[in-house]
């Protein structure tokens, strides 16, 4: 009894109410952990660049980090560390693979959100100079985390998409409201102080500014291309991709219950053997902190709740799609979880991608095994009882799918 009571308690307590933060306390120890990935592999590499111009230099760490340029979407909002030079003229871009973020504004530093197999997203400032002398890599464990570690990010180091209501210089003008962002958010209420290109036939938020006066009403405003709105010398692509955009809304969702997950339980096994040894943990607290993390992530894997996209669906850039769905495995036959569908939904099976990414595959056991329970138990069905939007030819596509990628 005392042992519940102890670990209840400290889940209990509000984050920023204890004295340090949950993610810093053992067993993760998240900021005084060195972390493994790919960023602290090539620091060397990157300090002998020779010169070149920024937008080159860009280019090259997005290659060395394996992170496809036709992911680029652009945001205008001040909503970063790098506000003083962001403004409609001069977005943000922001560039994803399912295991690396990367952020850069012309005039300023590249900013690198990298998933860890022990440490989850860990984030780095890159210094690329005006393209001369080294680049400098400096890993940060505190500003960023200022925003990327909060109730909007499950309460564990993250990401996270907001839509908000800029104004001309991209101020967000917060008397109007502001939303985060997930794969449940009607369109109407996405893509605030984003540029998109391509189309949808549904009203949205994007490609504009606001007045204090307005009454925020989405709109649509299509554009093709990003041509007379930004300098094209600044960027590696004249486009702010719908497609790129849906499925960066959808993956850092779901990287934040993978992350959260993780954290949670490990820390629950740590208090629960700290207090018991003998005592086996997953048939106590940390037992049912893994069940609910699984039924967190089947049900964002599963895209539950997936908001509709018009009569008309979207349309974005073919080559982010090829792209995209090239790193994702594929069956003999040719199926991938990275298929689109684009009509009535982003892809076409109900099952994310990410059961091949590096925060899916580093789960602790307890969480990964029942996760993997759950979509067994509803891709092995016979009957639709469960999520009847998934219908059996569905369901067996999927399963083949995931036996075939060895998921399962």
């Amino acid at each position: 009894m005392l042992l519940r009571f102890l670990i209840l308690l400290c889940f209990a307590l509000p984050l920023r109410a204890q004295q340090v933060d949950a993610w810093d306390l053992p067993p993760v120890a998240y900021s005084d952990t060195p972390a493994a990935d790919r960023v602290i592999e090539l620091v060397g590499r990157w300090a002998s660049l020779p010169d070149a111009s920024p937008l080159e230099r860009v280019r090259g760490i997005l290659k060395d980090l394996r992170v496809p340029e036709a992911s680029q979407v652009l945001v205008f909002s001040k909503t970063s560390k790098q506000n003083g030079l962001i403004h409609p003229g001069n977005p943000r871009a922001l560039y994803f693979s399912s295991d690396c973020y990367v952020g850069y504004v012309p005039g300023g530093a590249v900013e690198v959100a990298i998933q860890d197999a022990r440490l989850g997203p860990v984030f780095y400032h890159i210094d690329i100079g005006n393209g001369t002398g080294p680049v400098k890599v400096e890993r940060d464990t505190s500003e960023c985390l200022s925003c990327h570690a909060t109730g909007r990010t499950e309460n564990v180091p993250g990401l996270l998409v907001r839509s908000v209501y800029p104004d001309a210089d991209g101020h967000p003008l917060l008397a109007l409201g502001s939303e985060l962002v997930t794969q449940q958010t009607p369109i109407p209420g996405r893509w605030g102080g984003y540029w998109v290109t391509g189309s949808v036939s549904l009203p949205h938020l994007g490609n504009r500014t606001y007045e204090k006066t307005d009454s925020g009403e989405p709109s649509v405003i299509p554009l093709v291309d990003l041509n007379g709105k930004i300098d094209p010398a600044k960027y590696p692509r004249l486009t702010s991709d719908i497609v790129a955009l849906m499925v960066l809304e959808h993956q850092c969702e779901a990287h934040n219950l993978l992350t959260a997950a993780s954290m949670n339980y490990r820390r629950a096994e740590h208090l629960s053997k700290s207090v018991n040894p003998e005592a086996d943990p997953d048939q106590g607290v940390a037992g049912r902190v893994a069940d609910q993390a699984a039924k967190k992530i089947v049900d964002c894997f599963l895209f539950t709740g997936e908001t509709g996209q018009g009569e008309d669906g979207v349309e974005g850039d073919e080559e982010f799609q090829q792209q995209f769905a090239a790193a994702i495995p594929r069956t003999a036959a040719g199926d991938s979880l990275a298929d689109f569908q684009l009509n009535t939904r982003l892809f076409k099976y109900h099952c994310s991608y990410m059961v091949y990414s590096e925060a899916f595959r580093s789960l602790p056991d307890a969480v990964k095994t029942r996760v993997i329970s759950r979509l067994q138990k509803v891709f092995l069905s016979t009957t639709a009882n469960t999520h009847p939007e998934i219908k059996i030819p569905e369901r067996q596509r999927i399963a083949r799918i995931l036996d075939e990628t060895g998921v399962w």
